[in-house]
C-alpha cells in the first residue's frame, strides 16, 4: 500500500512559477512510476508528465518546455517544477503511483487527494 500526499499549490500570476510535491510512504517509492495529473472543472482528467522507475520521463505537449518532473527516492518525494503558468494550467493536481515502467494509457494504482493551482491572468 503507498499513501500519497500532494502540497505546494496555491495561487499564482500568469507566467509564474510553482513547484508541487508528492511525499509518499513506503519503503519501495524507487520501485514505482510515479505522475501527475489534472483535472479542471467540468473537464476530464489529464495526464501531465510522468516519471518511470528506470527514469524515463513523459510530457503532455501542453506543457512541454514549461513543467519539469523529478524525483527524490532519498526523500520518497516527487516533483513538478511549473514554470511560465498559463491560466489554463488551472486545475486541481493530482499525484499518483503505479508499478511498472508504463507511463501514460496504463491505470496508475494508488492516488493522491489532490492540490488546486489556480492561475490568474
Amino acid at each position: 500500500q503507498v499513501q500519497l500526499v500532494e502540497s505546494g499549490g496555491g495561487l499564482v500570476q500568469a507566467g509564474g512559477s510553482l513547484r508541487l510535491s508528492c511525499a509518499a510512504s513506503g519503503r519501495t517509492f524507487s520501485s514505482y512510476t510515479m505522475g501527475w495529473f489534472r483535472q479542471a472543472p467540468g473537464k476530464e482528467r489529464e495526464s501531465v508528465t510522468a516519471i518511470s522507475w528506470i527514469g524515463g520521463t513523459y510530457y503532455a505537449d501542453s506543457v512541454k518546455g514549461r513543467f519539469i518532473i523529478s524525483r527524490d527516492n532519498a526523500k520518497n518525494t516527487v516533483y513538478l517544477q511549473m514554470s511560465s503558468l498559463k491560466p489554463e494550467d488551472t486545475a486541481v493536481y493530482y499525484c499518483a503511483a503505479r508499478r511498472g515502467a508504463a507511463m501514460i494509457s496504463v491505470e496508475y494504482d494508488y492516488w493522491g487527494q489532490g492540490t488546486q493551482v489556480t492561475v490568474s491572468s
